[in-house]
């Protein structure tokens, strides 16, 4: 075991007695969601700390002024970030800062305070250019520093991470598959895989737990994750990227929606049957 995993497993079970109140209501011992916890902790701050590497790589092709290669860095770069979406609550200043998008500003594109990856892929593809980009690339990758130095301090509660996987698959039938974050790449499918490995890396986590409560349920979750990743992979490139997004017929979006819906729901009913509402 390395010294990080080591000294977080340490950290969660030595603050084990925070999970005591629901001792009475939980279906599982809450001890045995330490180590999941912990682990899931880990792969966030894997995730966060290969965040910054490739915004560093991002942030520089736009400095340097290279549009092509800035376009061509700004899906990969996200999907770091968007793998660990489940838990953007415990973080949510760094997430407005982020990953909001222009509906989230009075001014939309025009306000000054629209900042992070959707303002810089607003310019790049809407303006074509990198030209007035340096401050926000600049903030961005400030904040990203930011995010991966908080974690190790961040106390990840175990009804926040079961329960954000499936806020973040209910977000992902009601909002994102109308195209509406990546709305000006049409990168959308990156973002999407990224979601689901990061809400199934909570599930395998937990996934001992899962079966020995409910053995049908596992199976039903894990192939319901399967269809999905299995729908996604029709639209992946040579190069191991995805397909633009406008590219996907209304039925495509509409039999995606279906499955991520009924993922959500599946989801939905973790909490509960780990003892955590």
């Amino acid at each position: 075991m390395n010294p990080f995993r080591a000294r977080t497993l340490a950290i969660l079970i030595g603050s084990c007695a925070g999970l005591s109140a629901l001792q009475a209501q939980a279906a599982v011992d809450p001890l045995q969601l330490v180590e999941p916890v912990a682990e899931y902790k880990i792969y966030v701050s894997e995730n966060a700390g290969q965040l910054v590497t490739d915004t560093e790589a991002f942030v520089a092709a736009i400095k340097a002024g290279d549009l092509n290669k800035a376009k061509a860095l700004y899906a990969p770069t996200r999907t770091s970030y968007e793998k660990i979406e489940p838990v953007a609550e415990l973080f949510s200043d760094l997430d407005g800062a982020i990953d909001s998008r222009a509906d989230d500003h009075e001014q939309a594109e025009k306000d000054p305070g629209f900042g992070g990856f959707h303002r810089i892929e607003y310019v790049l593809w809407e303006q074509n250019s990198t030209q007035g980009l340096a401050p926000f690339a600049d903030q961005l990758l400030t904040d990203v520093r930011e995010l991966n130095g908080r974690l190790a301090d961040l106390t990840f509660p175990p009804e926040k991470v079961v329960g954000g996987a499936a806020v973040l698959m209910e977000e992902v039938a009601a909002t994102k598959i109308s195209g509406e974050e990546n709305r000006y790449s049409h990168t959308d499918l990156w973002d999407f895989q990224a979601n689901f490995e990061g809400a199934y890396k909570i599930v395998e986590l937990l996934h001992q737990l899962i079966v020995a409560e409910d053995p049908a349920f596992a199976a039903k979750t894990d192939a319901n994750f399967k269809t999905v990743f299995d729908t996604l992979a029709k639209y992946r490139t040579a190069d191991g990227g995805f397909e633009s997004y406008d590219k996907l017929s209304e039925r495509d979006r509409k039999l995606l929606a279906g499955k991520v819906n009924t993922l959500a729901e599946d989801l939905s009913q973790l909490r509960g049957m780990l003892g955590l509402d």
